[in-house]
């Protein structure tokens, strides 16, 4: 089991990826925002951050950053929509994993177990 903290602004998306993760056996905090995600690393220490990149607040990109800084081993997965913003998220993490949108929940869990085993 992987304790996962999940940055989602889009409450239908984020409600159905937790639930996928939790189903799978982790345990998922659930935030709506990046600056809510921010605010949540100091409940850490986590085993992945599952971010969108394009959110209100603090991006993906700064929340792996951030994230990053305070638990360097932490293993990173974006999820996006945008192809440009993706790129932009593989140069400024190259050790994390980049999903595009839409994602299938079968797909992404298998991308998260994983993550988890490496």
């Amino acid at each position: 089991m992987a304790r996962i903290l999940l940055a989602e602004d889009d409450d239908s998306l984020r409600s159905f990826l937790a639930r996928a993760l939790e189903r799978a056996g982790h345990e998922v905090v659930s935030c709506a925002d990046g600056d809510a995600a921010v605010g949540a690393l100091d409940e850490g220490p986590y085993d992945l951050l599952l971010t969108d990149i394009v959110m209100p607040g603090a991006d993906g990109i700064e929340v792996a950053r951030e994230a990053g800084a305070r638990q360097p081993d932490l293993r990173i997965m974006f999820i996006t929509g945008f192809a440009a913003v993706a790129l932009t998220a593989a140069q400024t993490a190259p050790q994390a994993k980049v999903l595009s949108k839409p994602v299938h929940l079968r797909d992404l869990v298998a991308e998260v177990e994983r993550m988890v085993a490496a």
